[in-house]
């Protein structure tokens, strides 16, 4: 089980707290994590970009010139794909990018990320995190305590002064423990977690 300090807002050492080895000490699983990591981007695909083909272009019913006997190339439509105005080859539909995992493999994804933010000594846990107004010159100065560039910040439920606090701060994101996902983990360099947080990850991902 690892063990992990546990800092106040001011950036002090006040505790320490065992992590439980089911979420933060699993064998990291790069199969699944890259799966994850397609996944996600994959399904931040709109498809909805359309172009259209020859025969959908409005036009070039009648043939440009005779088959024959004129000295330039045979043509059928001036809305062949060589045509300027003519439709595309191959051209987008519409279409749906998504992909599924199954939950098994999406929960190992996230416990192996988590395992590795512990392994590289990128986590920290708060031993709480509250704001008395929406105020970001206060989320500004709580990272500046606990020196935080680029992190997630991950809390119990949804508190509305934190987040808005938070939200004007480039490369600070905050999440909901059961909004998080294995890209952001990845993509912020810090992981900070409260230990509220921490014991509802147990609750939920154990």
């Amino acid at each position: 089980m690892a063990s992990v300090d546990v800092y106040n807002m001011q950036g002090e050492q006040v505790d320490v707290i065992d992590l439980p080895d089911s979420i933060f000490g699993v064998e990291v699983n790069e199969h699944a994590v890259h799966m994850a990591v397609v996944q996600y981007l994959a399904n931040q695909r709109q498809g909805t970009k359309s172009a259209k083909t020859r025969a959908e272009v409005r036009g070039g019913g009648r043939k440009p010139w005779r088959q024959k006997g004129t000295g330039r190339a045979r043509q059928g439509s001036t809305r062949a794909p060589q045509w300027t105005g003519g439709g595309v080859v191959f051209a987008p539909k519409p279409r749906d990018f998504s992909i599924r995992l199954n939950k098994k493999q999406k929960r190992l994804a996230l416990k192996s990320v988590l395992t590795s933010k512990v392994q590289d000594k990128k986590l920290i846990v708060l031993d709480a995190l509250s704001l008395g107004e929406i105020k970001t010159k206060e989320m500004r100065k709580i990272c500046d305590n606990l020196k935080l560039e680029k992190a997630l910040v991950v809390i119990k439920g949804s508190d509305r002064n934190v987040i808005l606090s938070a939200r004007n701060i480039p490369d600070i994101k905050t999440a909901a423990v059961n909004t998080i996902n294995v890209y952001d983990i990845l993509k912020y360099d810090m992981f900070v977690v409260t230990k509220e947080a921490v014991e509802q990850m147990r609750e939920v991902y154990a």
